[in-house]
């Protein structure tokens, strides 16, 4: 599936945008299934186990910020998952895959929310680090809509601390505290149907969607079989093993030589990424509020 060049690319600089992957009938129908959940949105007040909600969000103008585990909520979603191109992309890398979960994140045209800057690995260490997230384009990545941005190289270097001022996770990197790299990151731009992959050790984020245009980006992680969770797996081996899409079953983690620093104390704010990072008491990206503020005090 991949050339010898894309996976030296992505050996290089921990990422790549693989076009063409899902066809424009299985876009379109992921479209419909996420257009249904947005205006099943208007019924919830708060966030729950499927929603994500912005603080803006309202029954009248309903206002999702992430689709929490959309594979277990809708067979469109976990056919994506488990998506023979995305199979074999993985399988190039690492040989073996195992499915790990999934979200979808909205990027609302004019205010979907920004991520700051973090490591997936920082989340969910495990004994070795073949993992990654294979982000699925539900809507064209431009510039202007807040596509996700990932250093380069970033995956070679160390391990981020990712708690807040308080001393507990909160799944941010302190871009004060050291030079992560933001001024080389690179956006991860393609059409409505293409691919990203990236490393899990990857420093990633992404802006507000200041633009008029949608940016729907549907999320899933995935490791190696041998691969194991640092933190367990409370459903136990044979859930675990349900989840493998290629190669065989092993009672034998890979232990690898990896820089590990475990995310605890747990976040003050539970739920998803956007909650952990309240607490961060620092902003890297503007936010729809701030734009706001702004151009009210121009007035």
């Amino acid at each position: 599936m991949l050339s010898a060049a894309t996976l030296a690319t992505y050996r290089r600089d921990g990422f790549i945008v693989v076009p063409d992957v899902l066809s424009a009938a299985e876009i379109d129908a992921l479209r419909r299934v996420t257009d249904g959940f947005v205006q099943g949105a208007r019924a919830v007040a708060a966030n729950d186990e499927i929603y994500d909600l912005e603080d803006s969000h309202s029954a009248a103008e309903p206002r999702v910020r992430r689709i929490k585990t959309p594979h277990l909520h809708h067979a469109e979603y976990a056919h994506a998952a488990r998506h023979p191109n995305i199979v074999a992309v993985l399988k190039d890398l690492w040989g073996t895959v195992r499915f790990d979960t999934g979200k979808l994140n909205m990027k609302s045209a004019g205010y979907g929310a920004p991520v700051e800057w973090h490591q997936d690995w920082a989340f969910y260490p495990h004994t070795n680090d073949d993992l990654a997230a294979v982000g699925i384009m539900l809507d064209d990545c431009e510039i202007e809509n807040g596509p996700m941005m990932v250093v380069p190289g970033s995956h070679q270097g160390p391990i981020h601390d990712h708690h807040g001022p308080d001393g507990r996770f909160c799944g941010a990197i302190d871009p004060k505290t050291g030079d992560i790299g933001a001024s080389r990151a690179a956006p991860c731009l393609g059409k409505a149907g293409s691919i990203t992959v990236h490393h899990v050790r990857a420093v990633h984020g992404s802006a507000t969607n200041f633009s008029g245009k949608e940016r729907r980006f549907l999320l899933f992680q995935y490791r190696a079989a041998d691969a194991w969770p640092l933190l367990g797996f409370k459903d136990g081996i044979e859930k675990f093993d349900e989840l493998l899409l290629a190669g065989e079953p092993t009672l034998t983690p890979r232990l690898t030589p990896v820089p590990v620093r475990l995310p605890l104390p747990p976040a003050a704010y539970q739920g998803s990424i956007y909650e952990n990072q309240r607490a961060t008491g620092r902003r890297f990206f503007a936010t729809a509020v701030d734009q706001h503020e702004v151009a009210a005090a121009a007035e």
